[in-house]
């Protein structure tokens, strides 16, 4: 057990951590040269594309005789739920920073998350051969986030390879060997897991205590289910299977489990035969901030959704989903995403690896609804609100923003933040000319389009990060949008009072482009409650019968408009209207 050290990297998105792993692997010769390309650890076709981690990945390298075990987190703080779950898994962590950009919003929260969890942190300086690199002023920044010492600092550049075998020494040398009794009854604990259609269900643990063996039977504390472990493993670039796995040591599990819902991150396993005390502490549940309904496009598909989700859910745990219909879309689910690109990320999922085309109605945030008999609600969806006359309040979440960014865009970023009803709490100076504001918003406020209007002002130099803070007592209400008259469920929103009207005025005006023409009026109202706040008519596509009448008596021509007229009652009367998909998103779009 001396031998082994398990770390993780963190940093902020794009300071390059995925292209240091690839450099340590290089170094260590895990992969061969043939295999060798740029993120290796991201195996995903969308990571690639985006150049973005989404999921955080195992491997393990030898080095100088040590075993090291690597996990590479995501950098986007929708997936800072990854990150939890690689802390809980190691010893310490790798702090990255970007030379040229300096600490970020991001760099600190992870940080923080690494220090409740008691890990060593080495802080590396990464992209010292650019040009533009502030390595001395960057130093300065990490000296203060983290109290060390200027020569604690490592310097290197994952570009070029330059310094990187310094991190390696340097992680044999500062980070603790896991603690553990080889001989103790077995705990191991399931920081992953993934689907393989062949194999079944496949689990990533950590061995806290204990050892494991091929061919014993092991029970998952929290289900209660018990399997024989057919292959367990560590995991190279490929699974490579083992005889035993003792404590301190990451692998694999697979036992053949078929159902999703028996693996659940953060589960322990251990012996049927010699069970372990207790199960592992620490480890919490993910908490969905926004919720969207997710309804297949054709409603035979229903079936085939849930099951892409389930096996959607064990690759990424922090996706929660259930059961809801709507009167608009038919049958589909309410999922609870991290946020906007987590959302975003599940559709392109879904529609690449499981082939399904979905619709995705607008994104909300759980409210608590407070009735007037003393009951409490938790609301995900506008159509579940309660009648408006047995609400006694309605609290909605509120998150404590942190946004790191230069003294120039302060102005803009100040009134962005006030006009989504933020408060500002403090703000200090870190270094140079950079500073940190802090608020206190609305969650509901900042999940449509508040990440990219952050992006645009600041010319991408802010970075942003948030937590929760507890619900607060809103005056909000909610908005319907009809169409001759017919509520679409899945247009409603709960939205403050104040942005009611103009929020209700944009979206008739919205839809009045996207919906094709009919052969009758469309009514296109905004309403809260009873009281109709905003209008717009998409105007009927009509034949002209007058053309045959030339000359003769009016009377014969208003008696063609009668005819047409009742004719264009009874459609009206018949026809629906389908809403196209484009209208869904525009309401995310609205600005």
């Amino acid at each position: 057990m001396d031998k082994i050290r398990n770390f993780c990297i963190i940093a902020h998105i794009d300071h390059g951590k995925s292209t240091l792993a690839d450099r340590m692997l290089e170094i260590t010769q895990t992969v061969d040269v043939r295999q060798m390309e740029n993120q290796v650890l991201d195996d995903m076709d969308l990571e690639k594309e985006r150049g973005i981690t989404i999921k955080s990945h195992a491997i393990q390298m030898n080095h100088k005789g040590y075993t090291l075990n690597l996990i590479d987190t995501p950098g986007h703080v929708d997936f800072s739920y990854e990150v939890s779950r690689s802390i809980a898994a190691c010893e310490g962590a790798v702090l990255v920073v970007d030379a040229t950009q300096g600490v970020q919003a991001q760099t600190i929260s992870n940080l923080y998350m690494a220090i409740e969890h008691d890990l060593e942190i080495i802080p590396v300086l990464n992209k010292c051969d650019m040009d533009n690199a502030m390595p001395e002023r960057v130093e300065d920044e990490i000296v203060d986030l983290l109290g060390c010492k200027r020569e604690e600092i490592l310097r290197c550049s994952a570009k070029t390879g330059e310094g990187v075998p310094e991190i390696l020494d340097a992680i044999i040398e500062r980070i603790p060997a896991p603690k553990g009794d080889p001989d103790a009854p077995l705990q191991c604990l399931v920081f992953d897991s993934v689907f393989n259609s062949f194999r079944g269900i496949i689990a990533y643990f950590k061995v806290v205590n204990g050892t494991m063996k091929t061919g014993d039977q092991v029970r998952f504390v929290n289900t209660g289910k018990e399997y024989d472990a057919d292959e367990i493993g560590i995991l190279k670039l490929d699974m490579s299977p083992r005889k035993e796995i003792s404590a301190g040591n990451v692998g694999y599990i697979i036992s053949g489990i078929k159902t999703s819902t028996e693996v659940k991150v953060g589960d322990t396993i251990t012996h049927v035969a010699r069970p372990c005390d207790k199960a592992i502490e620490g480890f919490e549940e993910a908490k969905p901030m926004v919720f969207a309904g997710v309804y297949p496009i054709e409603s035979e598909d229903y079936e085939d959704l849930r099951a892409s989700l389930e096996k959607l859910q064990l690759n990424d745990a922090s996706l929660t989903f259930q059961p809801e219909s709507s009167m608009a879309l038919g049958f589909g689910f309410r999922c609870g995403f991290l946020g906007l690109l987590h959302m975003e990320i599940i559709q392109e999922r879904l529609d690449r690896e499981f082939d399904m085309d979905v619709i995705t109605t607008v994104p909300n945030v759980s409210y608590n609804v407070y009735t007037k008999d003393g009951g409490m609600v938790e609301v995900h969806n506008p159509a579940g609100m309660p009648d408006l006359t047995e609400i006694d309040r309605i609290e909605e979440p509120y998150i404590r923003a942190s946004v790191i960014t230069t003294a120039d865009y302060i102005g803009p970023i100040m009134t962005l933040c006030l006009g989504k009803r933020g408060e500002l709490v403090k703000q200090e100076y870190i270094s140079g000319n950079r500073m940190e504001l802090l608020f206190d918003m609305p969650l509901g406020e900042i999940v449509i389009d508040f990440y990219d209007k952050l992006k645009s002002i600041s010319k991408g130099y802010a970075s942003f990060d948030w937590h929760m803070n507890g619900f607060r007592p809103s005056n909000l209400v909610k908005l319907d949008i009809l169409l001759n008259g017919e509520q679409v469920d899945a247009l409603s929103t709960l939205t403050h009072r104040d942005n009611a009207v103009d929020f209700g005025r944009r979206m008739c005006e919205k839809l009045k482009e996207l919906l094709p023409r009919q052969q009758f009026d469309i009514a296109i109202q905004a309403a809260i409650g009873a009281k109709i706040i905003a209008r717009e008519t998409v105007k009927q596509v009509r034949k002209d019968v007058l053309a045959k009448c030339y000359g003769g008596d009016v009377s014969r021509k208003r008696k063609l408009l009668e005819k047409q007229k009742r004719g264009k009652k009874r459609m009206k009367q018949i026809g629906n209207v389908e809403v196209p998909q484009k209208a869904f998103l525009a309401v995310l779009k609205l600005d």
